[in-house]
C-alpha cells in the first residue's frame, strides 16, 4: 500500500516472514494481506511517519481485508485504512470486528520470529477477552496508540548485522492492570502526540499514530 512512498524495502528475512504470515493468515480465513510501510531503499529515518522502520526489521500490516478485485496504483495510494476501534476508543467496533481479526493477529503472534507487535489498546482488550485458555501468544501483543511492528527472525546470521532485542518483554499476557491503564485519562492525554505523528510529527517510542487500522510488527534480532 502507498507505493508512491517507496517504503516497500526490508531485509530478505522480513519479506520471507511476511510471505509466511500471508500463507498462515489465508489458512485462518483472512483473504490476503495489505502491507503498509516497511523501510526505505537504504534504510534510515523517514521524513514523516516513523521513528522506527530504519533497518529493515519493521512492517505495518493493515487490518483491512484484501478486496476481491486487484487494486490499481492509484487505489493503493488512496484507499483509507479502516479502523476497527469504536468511536469512544474503549473497545473494538462490533460492526467491523469479528473472529477473523483475532485469528490474523494470533497467527502473527505465534510466529517464532516475531518479537513483538503493537495494536490499539482497544484491540488488545478484545484479544484478551477472546483468547481462551491458550494465552501465551498475547505477551507479544503490546498496546499502543498506533499500528503493529514485525521484528526479525530469531536465528539471524551474525554477519547480517541485525540488532538484538533487549530483554524478553514483560511477564504474563498483559491483560491485567497494565492494560486497564491505557483507558485512563492519563493515558488518553499521552495519546495526543501519537495522533500528531500521523500529520508528520515524530511519534513517541518509535510508533505512528494510526488508530486501530494496522498491526505494527518487529522481528527479533536474536
Amino acid at each position: 500500500m502507498r507505493p508512491s512512498r517507496n517504503r516497500a524495502w526490508g531485509h530478505p528475512l522480513l519479506i520471507a516472514a511476511i510471505e509466511r504470515l500471508a500463507a498462515g493468515a489465508a489458512q485462518a480465513g483472512w483473504p490476503g494481506l495489505l502491507v503498509g510501510d516497511l523501510g526505505q531503499p537504504r534504510g534510515g529515518p523517514m521524513v514523516t511517519g516513523h521513528a522506527s522502520h530504519q533497518i529493515g526489521l519493521d512492517a505495518d500490516i493493515w487490518l483491512t481485508p484484501m478486496p476481491a478485485q486487484p487494486l490499481s496504483l492509484a487505489e493503493r495510494d488512496n484507499l483509507p485504512a479502516r479502523s476497527v476501534v469504536a468511536a469512544d476508543g474503549n473497545d473494538v467496533d462490533p460492526a467491523i470486528w469479528g473472529p477473523q481479526y483475532r485469528k490474523l493477529i494470533e497467527t502473527a503472534a505465534r510466529m517464532p520470529e516475531l518479537a513483538r507487535m503493537f495494536v490499539n489498546p482497544a484491540i488488545k482488550r478484545a484479544l484478551c477477552r477472546e483468547a481462551g485458555a491458550d494465552r501465551g501468544w498475547l505477551a507479544k501483543v503490546r498496546p499502543w496508540w498506533a499500528t503493529t511492528s514485525l521484528p526479525y527472525p530469531p536465528h539471524l546470521p551474525a554477519r547480517s548485522g541485525a540488532v538484538r532485542e533487549p530483554g524478553t518483554g514483560p511477564a504474563g499476557d498483559g491483560c491485567g492492570k497494565e492494560l486497564d491503564w491505557w483507558f485512563t485519562d492519563e493515558a488518553r492525554t499521552r495519546a495526543e502526540p501519537a495522533g500528531k505523528a500521523a500529520a508528520g510529527q515524530p511519534a513517541p517510542a518509535g510508533m505512528r499514530g494510526r488508530r486501530g487500522g494496522a498491526l505494527a510488527r518487529r522481528l527479533s534480532g536474536r
